[in-house]
């Protein structure tokens, strides 16, 4: 069974985060899933396409974290 679907424990040991992540990026960052019952599924081809146009490593307005940093970085400094 090439293309089956995957469980939250499956996909998230996948990617190397916890169970708390796949379900965070579920709610805020819309991670391609399906909800059967009460389980959610996945398909492993539809994640990796998300993973690859960096949804997952946005930040919750949807900047960059590199972007956020340098945003903090000048609400104290005058170089801004």
């Amino acid at each position: 069974m090439k293309d089956r679907w995957l469980s939250v424990d499956e996909i998230g040991a996948y990617l190397g985060v916890k169970r708390d992540t796949i379900y965070k990026w579920i709610s805020e960052k819309g991670m391609p899933s399906h909800k059967i019952g009460r389980l959610w599924k996945f398909k492993k081809d539809d994640v990796d396409e998300w993973v690859r146009k960096g949804v997952a490593s946005e930040g919750k307005s949807g900047d960059a974290p590199k972007e956020k940093f340098a945003a903090l970085k000048c609400k104290g400094g005058s170089s801004c």
